[in-house]
């Protein structure tokens, strides 16, 4: 005992969540006291957001290549995929009747009254015409890029997860050779993760920038209408999180509080982007830390980010009721099975940053039969989606996290005792995840 030596105690002001935590209250305070100085920061949140986005397409590539390569065994690849698929599909669809019970039991749109003949449609006219192009058709359509390469300019994280799903499948395939490919995409994997090592330094300014220009926009005072609303969301959220979550958690042997201690790192950045994809790199080496296989990690996590999306489904079947009942229409079993079907398909892709939901939102309206709930009706929401935006990309990305170590756990290749140790001490190894990526940046 004598002999060890303590590593150093890294100083407060150094700890990137502390950072990003300051950040966001500075950003707020200069919101609610600056408006017009604080709408001008929202270019920093916005390149911060562009930074991440331009490298996760080749991230989510190169991860999932290597991750099917290292597999080796093709059956292998299907029945993880498999496993994940199901348990996407199952915890979505919880997530959505979620959205709809506690919408019909709270009832936070009763009696707003609003007349549909005098709302704008022009206010959401953008996000009615991307909706009115998602078809069940134009959604498959959509999976089967121009080129191989058009995906990592248009950052289409389905077409990503195609075209790396069927690299990784011949790769695979190539015998003696899959070791060598493998090993030069996971190399690439490495380069592409320093330059995020790089890029995530900028968390504290881009969440400063993010909501200082929130809180300028749209303003404190002004979500007092809507707070019934923002607040029924956030405890849904909350309560699908500690419920839902917390029970498949117990489940799989661990405790959610804990998990999310462990993750509260990543959660800040979130908080402050409204985006999820601003921590895929930290949270898929943090869930190797918490003792997930390196190749289930691999293809679970980037997987997730378009077919796990529990924080927007539950906004889509809530705020879909909320507007009806603001509006005064009364919804058929019919129609609730339809908004509950049409929100499964329309959520796929949504990968968490802000407007997504928003967009999903109005696919979803559209495809209502009958149509009592005008796709204008979304006028009345427009103004807080950036407030509910967070909550979803925060519950999205606690859920990718969970089923991470759920398909693990099922795959056998979840070491219990690494993870036991690393929710025993979040801090420390939030400090080595983010040494490792500051050492890697340099």
């Amino acid at each position: 005992m004598h002999g060890t030596i303590a590593a150093p105690r890294t100083p407060w002001y150094r700890v990137l969540y502390i950072q990003v935590l300051i950040a966001i209250v500075i950003g707020i305070a200069l919101g609610a006291v600056a408006p017009e100085t604080a709408k001008s920061m929202k270019w920093l949140g916005d390149a911060f957001i562009a930074l991440i986005k331009m490298m996760i397409a080749p991230v989510i590539f190169c991860t999932i290549v290597h991750g099917i390569a290292s597999m080796g065994d093709l059956k292998k690849v299907g029945r993880v995929g498999l496993k994940a698929l199901v348990y996407f599909e199952v915890v979505s669809t919880l997530a959505l009747l979620i959205g709809v019970v506690v919408g019909e039991v709270v009832q936070p749109g009763r009696g707003f009254g609003a007349d549909p003949k005098t709302l704008d449609p022009a206010a959401v006219k953008t996000f009615a015409d991307a909706a009115a192009k998602d078809s069940t058709v134009a959604h498959i359509l959509g999976l089967i890029p121009r080129s191989f390469f058009d995906p990592f300019a248009t950052g289409d994280l389905l077409q990503v997860l195609l075209i790396s799903i069927l690299t990784g499948v011949v790769v695979a395939g190539l015998d003696q050779r899959t070791h060598a490919i493998g090993h030069v995409i996971d190399t690439m994997g490495q380069i592409f993760f320093r330059i995020i090592g790089l890029v995530v330094k900028l968390a504290p300014i881009g969440a400063f920038g993010a909501m200082a220009f929130t809180i300028g926009q749209y303003g404190i005072g002004k979500l007092g209408n809507l707070l019934g609303l923002i607040a029924t969301f956030y405890l849904t959220s909350l309560l699908f999180v500690l419920v839902v979550l917390g029970a498949i958690g117990k489940l799989a042997g661990f405790s959610i509080l804990r998990f999310i201690a462990y993750i509260k790192d990543e959660l800040l950045i979130v908080l402050g982007t409204s985006s999820s994809e601003t921590v895929l790199p930290q949270m898929m080496m943090k869930m190797e830390r918490l003792g997930a296989s390196k190749p289930v990690v691999g293809l679970v996590i980037p997987t997730g980010y378009s077919f796990n999306l529990d924080g927007t489904n539950i906004y889509m079947t809530l705020a879909t009721l909320f507007l009806a009942q603001a509006v005064g229409a009364d919804l058929s079993f019919g129609q609730y099975a339809t908004i509950i079907l049409v929100a499964m398909l329309t959520s796929k892709g949504a990968s968490g940053v802000t407007g997504a939901g928003f967009i999903t939102l109005a696919a979803t309206l559209a495809a209502i039969p009958n149509n009592p709930v005008p796709v204008a009706a979304m006028a009345l929401i427009l103004g807080i989606d950036k407030f509910m935006s967070e909550c979803r990309a925060l519950t999205n990305l606690v859920g990718n996290g969970v089923a991470t170590v759920v398909v693990s756990a099922w795959e056998g290749e979840l070491d219990r005792e690494k993870m036991a140790s690393a929710m025993a001490h979040p801090v420390a190894v939030g400090l080595e995840v983010e040494q490792k990526a500051l050492e890697t940046a340099i």
